[in-house]
Protein backbone atom coordinates (compact mmCIF):
# COMPACT_ATOMS: atom_id res chain seq x y z
CA UNK A 1 0.00 0.00 0.00
CA UNK A 2 1.23 3.63 -0.72
CA UNK A 3 2.36 5.10 2.83
CA UNK A 4 0.79 8.71 1.78
CA UNK A 5 -2.56 7.88 1.11
CA UNK A 6 -4.60 8.91 4.27
CA UNK A 7 -6.47 5.88 6.45
CA UNK A 8 -9.32 5.99 4.37
CA UNK A 9 -7.82 5.66 1.07
CA UNK A 10 -5.54 2.71 2.03
CA UNK A 11 -8.41 0.98 3.55
CA UNK A 12 -9.91 1.37 0.42
CA UNK A 13 -7.04 0.22 -1.48
CA UNK A 14 -6.30 -2.91 0.66
CA UNK A 15 -9.82 -4.25 0.29
CA UNK A 16 -9.18 -3.30 -3.87
CA UNK A 17 -6.34 -5.87 -3.88
CA UNK A 18 -6.85 -8.78 -0.94
CA UNK A 19 -11.06 -8.33 -1.43
CA UNK A 20 -12.38 -7.12 -4.74
CA UNK A 21 -10.00 -8.66 -7.13
CA UNK A 22 -9.98 -12.03 -5.39
CA UNK A 23 -14.40 -12.01 -5.60
CA UNK A 24 -14.06 -10.61 -9.44
CA UNK A 25 -11.09 -13.35 -10.81
CA UNK A 26 -12.86 -16.04 -9.13
CA UNK A 27 -16.31 -15.05 -10.40
CA UNK A 28 -14.82 -14.90 -13.64
CA UNK A 29 -13.51 -18.80 -13.02
CA UNK A 30 -17.01 -20.09 -12.06
CA UNK A 31 -18.59 -18.23 -14.90
CA UNK A 32 -16.57 -20.04 -17.38
CA UNK A 33 -17.19 -23.96 -15.29
CA UNK A 34 -20.66 -23.45 -15.29
CA UNK A 35 -20.19 -22.80 -19.36
CA UNK A 36 -17.71 -25.70 -19.39
CA UNK A 37 -20.83 -27.59 -17.40
CA UNK A 38 -23.17 -26.58 -19.72
CA UNK A 39 -21.60 -27.30 -22.90
CA UNK A 40 -21.85 -23.74 -24.78
CA UNK A 41 -20.31 -24.19 -27.33
CA UNK A 42 -22.87 -27.17 -28.63
CA UNK A 43 -25.18 -24.40 -28.11
CA UNK A 44 -23.42 -20.79 -29.70
CA UNK A 45 -20.44 -22.06 -31.19
CA UNK A 46 -17.34 -19.83 -30.94
CA UNK A 47 -19.25 -16.28 -31.16
CA UNK A 48 -20.65 -16.37 -27.09
CA UNK A 49 -16.48 -17.33 -25.81
CA UNK A 50 -15.34 -14.74 -28.49
CA UNK A 51 -17.44 -12.06 -26.92
CA UNK A 52 -16.29 -13.13 -23.37
CA UNK A 53 -12.65 -12.80 -24.54
CA UNK A 54 -13.61 -9.39 -25.91
CA UNK A 55 -14.93 -8.53 -22.26
CA UNK A 56 -11.83 -9.90 -20.32
CA UNK A 57 -9.48 -7.77 -23.11
CA UNK A 58 -11.46 -4.31 -22.06
CA UNK A 59 -11.08 -5.21 -18.57
CA UNK A 60 -7.45 -6.40 -18.85
CA UNK A 61 -6.60 -2.66 -20.58
CA UNK A 62 -8.51 -0.81 -17.16
CA UNK A 63 -6.66 -3.10 -14.70
CA UNK A 64 -2.93 -2.53 -16.65
CA UNK A 65 -4.02 0.83 -16.57
CA UNK A 66 -5.15 1.03 -12.39
CA UNK A 67 -1.77 -1.39 -11.16
CA UNK A 68 0.57 0.32 -13.38
CA UNK A 69 -0.31 4.08 -13.98
CA UNK A 70 -0.67 7.00 -11.61
CA UNK A 71 -4.48 7.45 -11.13
CA UNK A 72 -4.77 10.77 -12.91
CA UNK A 73 -8.04 12.26 -14.32
CA UNK A 74 -6.57 10.66 -17.15
CA UNK A 75 -6.48 7.35 -15.90
CA UNK A 76 -10.17 7.81 -14.07
CA UNK A 77 -11.49 8.56 -17.61
CA UNK A 78 -10.03 5.90 -19.12
CA UNK A 79 -11.05 3.16 -16.48
CA UNK A 80 -14.99 5.14 -17.05
CA UNK A 81 -14.97 4.10 -20.73
CA UNK A 82 -13.28 0.60 -19.79
CA UNK A 83 -16.40 0.01 -17.67
CA UNK A 84 -18.53 1.67 -20.43
CA UNK A 85 -17.57 -0.76 -22.84
CA UNK A 86 -17.63 -3.67 -20.86
CA UNK A 87 -21.42 -3.02 -19.85
CA UNK A 88 -22.21 -2.80 -23.71
CA UNK A 89 -20.35 -5.97 -24.20
CA UNK A 90 -22.21 -7.62 -21.37
CA UNK A 91 -25.13 -6.25 -23.16
CA UNK A 92 -24.51 -7.55 -26.37
CA UNK A 93 -23.32 -11.09 -24.79
CA UNK A 94 -26.26 -11.82 -22.78
CA UNK A 95 -28.81 -11.13 -25.63
CA UNK A 96 -27.01 -13.15 -27.89
CA UNK A 97 -26.64 -15.76 -25.07
CA UNK A 98 -30.27 -15.42 -24.11
CA UNK A 99 -31.56 -15.91 -27.84
CA UNK A 100 -29.34 -19.50 -27.83
CA UNK A 101 -29.36 -21.35 -24.66
CA UNK A 102 -31.02 -21.23 -20.66
CA UNK A 103 -28.71 -18.40 -18.73
CA UNK A 104 -29.69 -20.47 -14.80
CA UNK A 105 -29.74 -18.71 -11.64
CA UNK A 106 -26.04 -19.91 -10.57
CA UNK A 107 -24.67 -18.02 -13.93
CA UNK A 108 -27.17 -15.03 -13.46
CA UNK A 109 -25.69 -14.32 -10.07
CA UNK A 110 -21.77 -14.52 -11.39
CA UNK A 111 -22.82 -12.30 -14.25
CA UNK A 112 -24.46 -9.62 -11.36
CA UNK A 113 -20.37 -9.92 -9.56
CA UNK A 114 -18.66 -9.78 -13.10
CA UNK A 115 -20.76 -6.47 -13.87
CA UNK A 116 -21.11 -4.96 -10.07
CA UNK A 117 -17.29 -4.81 -9.48
CA UNK A 118 -15.74 -2.97 -12.59
CA UNK A 119 -18.27 -0.47 -11.05
CA UNK A 120 -17.43 -0.78 -7.92
CA UNK A 121 -13.68 -0.51 -7.98
CA UNK A 122 -14.35 2.28 -9.83
CA UNK A 123 -16.11 3.79 -7.33
CA UNK A 124 -13.85 2.95 -4.76
CA UNK A 125 -10.66 4.45 -7.04
CA UNK A 126 -13.18 7.80 -7.08
CA UNK A 127 -13.16 7.84 -3.67
CA UNK A 128 -9.39 7.08 -3.16
CA UNK A 129 -8.15 9.59 -5.70
CA UNK A 130 -11.04 12.31 -5.32
CA UNK A 131 -9.15 15.60 -5.82
CA UNK A 132 -9.02 14.09 -9.36
CA UNK A 133 -12.47 13.35 -9.56
CA UNK A 134 -13.32 16.89 -7.68
CA UNK A 135 -10.61 18.35 -10.28
CA UNK A 136 -12.80 17.12 -13.67
CA UNK A 137 -16.39 18.24 -12.12
CA UNK A 138 -14.75 21.33 -11.23
CA UNK A 139 -13.50 21.94 -14.67
CA UNK A 140 -9.74 22.76 -13.70
CA UNK A 141 -6.57 21.73 -12.00
CA UNK A 142 -7.23 17.71 -13.23
CA UNK A 143 -3.55 16.20 -13.67
CA UNK A 144 -4.50 14.39 -17.10
CA UNK A 145 -1.32 12.99 -17.89
CA UNK A 146 -0.35 9.41 -18.57
CA UNK A 147 2.81 8.18 -16.77
CA UNK A 148 3.78 5.36 -14.46
CA UNK A 149 2.69 4.82 -10.43
CA UNK A 150 5.09 7.27 -8.38
CA UNK A 151 5.22 4.25 -5.77
CA UNK A 152 4.45 1.05 -7.73
CA UNK A 153 2.34 -0.91 -5.77
CA UNK A 154 4.46 -4.28 -5.00
CA UNK A 155 5.16 -6.49 -6.94
CA UNK A 156 4.07 -9.60 -5.38
CA UNK A 157 0.73 -7.61 -5.45
CA UNK A 158 1.10 -7.34 -8.77
CA UNK A 159 2.20 -10.61 -10.36
CA UNK A 160 -0.56 -12.38 -7.76
CA UNK A 161 -3.14 -10.47 -9.59
CA UNK A 162 -1.90 -10.84 -13.27
CA UNK A 163 -1.19 -14.42 -13.06
CA UNK A 164 -4.37 -15.40 -10.66
CA UNK A 165 -6.30 -13.05 -13.72
CA UNK A 166 -4.49 -15.23 -16.50
CA UNK A 167 -5.21 -18.95 -14.61
CA UNK A 168 -8.32 -17.64 -13.81
CA UNK A 169 -9.45 -16.39 -16.50
CA UNK A 170 -7.74 -15.72 -19.74
CA UNK A 171 -6.35 -19.01 -20.07
CA UNK A 172 -9.86 -20.53 -18.98
CA UNK A 173 -11.73 -17.98 -21.10
CA UNK A 174 -9.39 -18.92 -24.42
CA UNK A 175 -9.78 -22.40 -23.84
CA UNK A 176 -13.50 -21.60 -24.22
CA UNK A 177 -13.50 -20.05 -27.35
CA UNK A 178 -11.13 -23.29 -28.48
CA UNK A 179 -13.57 -25.55 -27.72
CA UNK A 180 -16.44 -23.51 -29.40
CA UNK A 181 -14.24 -23.22 -32.51
CA UNK A 182 -13.92 -26.82 -32.32
CA UNK A 183 -17.47 -27.73 -31.52
CA UNK A 184 -18.32 -25.12 -35.24
CA UNK A 185 -15.84 -27.09 -37.20
CA UNK A 186 -17.68 -30.54 -35.93
CA UNK A 187 -20.86 -29.23 -36.82
CA UNK A 188 -19.35 -28.26 -40.65
CA UNK A 189 -18.12 -31.66 -41.31
CA UNK A 190 -21.61 -33.05 -40.46
CA UNK A 191 -22.75 -31.30 -43.07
Amino acid sequence: MIASLDPTAQVLQGLLIYGVMPVWLLAGFGDWLLHLRQRIEEMVGWREPALHLLMVAEITVGLAAALLLQITAAVLVLLLGVAIAHELTVWRDLSFASARRRIAVPEQWVHALQIMIPWMALGMLAVIYRDQVGAILRGGGADWSLRLKEAPLPLVQVLAIVVGGSMLVGFPFVEELWRGVRARRRRARRR
